[in-house]
């Protein structure tokens, strides 16, 4: 199978498993994020979510027998087929992932490209190890930066490195995606890297699931509004977060000296 789902312990996890092929994504692969994701969404015994990949790729963005930029050229080709495709497309696994109310951890375990980067990039905790690369080669093709590149990468590494990879295909290393801002992570042994997102997954799975989600929405928020509207969102969501039962057990276990035994209500 090229994609591996599983739910276990909380943890809802996706799997890139084509290795042979870098992990392209298919169109069944793609939509299979989706549907996965979406499905997480909806069960409350998933608490948060990691992505990865099999062998020495994360994913090597779209494969090109997927892609309708590379049937641009012959006689029957319709632009509005690519905004379409895009739209429905990998458009749609980088927006379940921004807004799922749920944490995301992506664990980068190899070379990362174009929209299989921004794959990674649009989950909230990205961990790389030393050997990870984030490649984007749209001007190489005459394209502009899509799967959401746009939008992401100027809120992880600011504008004028987000010019530099996208109009100069400048790639990153995981130590200099840690130090430029563009993840969270490096791990230092390759080999850990797998059982360090694992053993940050299940630490979110058991986190107050609710209170992640509004704070999440409110950080994301905090790009397009201004301090006032952003503060209304603060007081609303923080009113919506005392209604979860949570709550109530956090400040027991504060109370009473032990770690908080969260259900994710």
């Amino acid at each position: 199978m090229d994609l591996l789902i599983e739910k276990d312990q909380g943890v809802g996890s996706i799997t890139l498993n084509r290795p042979a092929a870098k992990n392209a994504l298919t169109i069944e692969m793609r939509d299979g994020i989706v549907d996965a994701l979406r499905d997480f969404r909806a069960d409350s015994a998933v608490r948060a979510v990691l992505l990865t990949g099999t062998g020495d790729a994360f994913c090597a963005g779209m494969d090109l027998s997927a892609s309708t930029v590379a049937q641009a050229g012959r006689e029957d080709f319709s632009t509005r087929l690519t905004s379409e495709a895009l739209r429905v497309g990998v458009q749609t696994f980088i927006r379940e992932l921004w807004e799922l109310d749920k944490p995301t951890i992506a664990a980068v375990n190899g070379t990362a490209v174009g929209p299989g980067a921004h794959l990674a990039l649009a989950c909230d905790f990205v961990l790389v190890h030393p050997g990870t690369r984030f490649l984007w080669s749209f001007h190489r093709w005459g394209l502009v930066a899509d799967a959401g590149g746009a939008y992401l990468l100027p809120r992880l590494v600011g504008l004028p490195r987000a010019k530099a990879i996208v109009m100069l295909g400048e790639g990153i290393t995981g130590e200099e995606a840690v130090a430029t801002g563009l993840v969270y992570r490096c791990v230092e042994d390759s080999n850990e890297l797998a059982a360090e997102a694992a053993t940050l997954a299940t630490r979110l799975a058991a986190g107050p699931t609710r209170s992640f989600g509004l704070s999440k929405r409110l950080l994301n928020a905090s790009f397009e509004t201004d301090l006032a509207h952003s503060l209304e969102l603060e007081g609303h969501f923080q009113s919506l977060a005392t209604t979860s039962p949570d709550l109530v057990e956090g400040m027991a276990a504060f109370r009473e000296k032990r770690d908080a035994s969260f259900t994710g209500a």
